[in-house]
């Protein structure tokens, strides 16, 4: 090891001594000047040119590879002109597949980074594409990538006609991730792009996102398989497997698939609708191909399966109107007057800032109960996933001030009892 590492250090100190070392070097430095001038010409002009959607995003991504893939043009240009003049290019052909992965890796991480969001998978998965990618930059500058392809694919066995090589399963893997990744990615931007759009109803950019990530990741994954030599026709049999899994087990799975498609079409839940489903109480959050997220007022949001939304009773708060009635329930004495109190509590009504001028509040006598006269103070709101809770609470603290400033009773629950004599006690044992 030593010999070969004193070898290496004398063949490095001799190409330093030449003066084609040199040449060499000064060309790769030119490159990079002139690579910095094209990047911050371009960057300024496509920062300059502004954008939305998906324009904002093709702007962004090219500037980002724009200075590793501009750097490698230009070595490729610099190579061409050593060549031409009989120049050894040796040191500026060693860096273009190294500006490449560094272009390639900033392509690959800002895909993943828009395709999935932040995710802790995101940031495992990013030095793990930058080490394997450089690994191969360093294995073809040291002439080892070839033989170690050639390895890999001599690693196989024969399946019926197939014949499956450990190279053939790293290409499966690797052009699936990336088709996945540039569908998911695509589905992404046109989600971002539906969401921009004014004259586009939630429930139809919901309906265009599922569907347009289900036909691109569908896309994808026949790509992938054409790309690496697998027949299509041979999915016949995988198909049949699917639909009698579907059949039997998945049944469930495909019934909450399908009623979502049928909850977007005929538009019955809208994100942001207020809805009622049994116990669960709140509004929509997000519309998912599985299930629909609904969130309370305490914050905590609740997986409903949609197959429950299309099989079982929902009441939707906010289905044509987002107007709601609330109703507050008082009792006043016998003795008092109802109208006046009835007058106090119509004043009363607009202490709370989310109650509705329009429609007016209105108060009504709605029973002659036991304790005392039952009335009643209707108003209406038009936020109700915030509940009603605090409308009552402020109404009736501002009814129970009126009523005390006016001598005005709210009566306890009263009982009669009577006492016939004359019935007599069993004795004592």
């Amino acid at each position: 090891m030593s010999e070969q590492m004193t070898a290496w250090w004398q063949t490095l100190v001799t190409q330093i001594q030449q003066a084609t070392f040199w040449y060499q070097l000064l060309a790769i430095a030119l490159c990079l000047m002139l690579a910095l001038l094209v990047n911050r010409l371009l960057g300024q002009r496509l920062s300059d040119s502004g954008g939305q959607g998906l324009r904002h995003v093709a702007l962004r991504s090219s500037h980002r590879i724009l200075l590793p893939f501009s750097m490698a043009a230009l070595l490729a240009i610099g190579s061409a002109v050593l060549q031409a003049f009989a120049l050894p290019k040796q040191l500026v052909a060693a860096f273009i597949p190294i500006a490449l992965a560094l272009g390639i890796i900033r392509l690959l991480v800002y895909m993943l980074r828009k395709a999935f969001l932040s995710s802790p998978l995101v940031k495992t998965a990013e030095p793990v594409i930058a080490v394997i990618i450089w690994l191969l930059v360093v294995l073809h500058l040291a002439d080892l990538l070839t033989p170690m392809l050639e390895i890999m694919d001599a690693l196989a066995f024969n399946l019926g006609d197939s014949r499956l090589s450990l190279l053939g399963a790293i290409k499966l893997t690797l052009v699936v991730i990336l088709a996945f990744t540039i569908a998911l990615w695509l589905a992404e931007l046109l989600n971002q792009q539906l969401k921009r759009a004014k004259h586009v109803s939630p429930s139809m950019q919901v309906g265009f996102s599922k569907f347009s990530k289900f036909l691109l990741i569908t896309i994808a994954f026949l790509i992938a398989l054409n790309a690496v030599g697998i027949n299509l026709s041979s999915l016949a049999v995988f198909g049949g497997a699917l639909g009698v899994g579907l059949g039997f087990g998945l049944q469930r799975i495909a019934s909450n698939f399908i009623s979502g498609f049928i909850l977007v079409l005929d538009r019955s839940v809208k994100p942001g609708d207020v809805i009622s489903v049994g116990e669960n109480f709140g509004w929509v959050h997000e519309l998912k191909a599985r299930y629909v997220v609904v969130r309370n007022r305490e914050g905590v949001d609740t997986l409903i399966p949609n197959e429950n939304l299309i099989t079982s009773e929902v009441i939707n708060w906010s289905y044509e109107d987002r107007n709601v009635r609330v109703k507050i329930l008082v009792q006043v004495s016998y003795e008092d007057n109802p109208e006046q109190a009835m007058a106090l509590m119509l004043q009363c009504a607009n202490k709370s800032s989310r109650v509705l001028t329009t429609p007016e509040p209105t108060v009504m006598l709605k029973n002659f109960a036991d304790s005392g006269i039952e009335l009643e103070l209707r108003v209406w709101i038009a936020d109700p996933e915030y509940g009603a809770d605090t409308v009552k609470s402020d109404i009736n603290v501002a009814i129970w001030r009126a009523f005390k400033q006016a001598n005005i009773t709210i009566p306890y629950p009263q009982r009669d009892l009577h006492i016939k004599s004359g019935l007599s006690l069993p004795p004592a044992p």
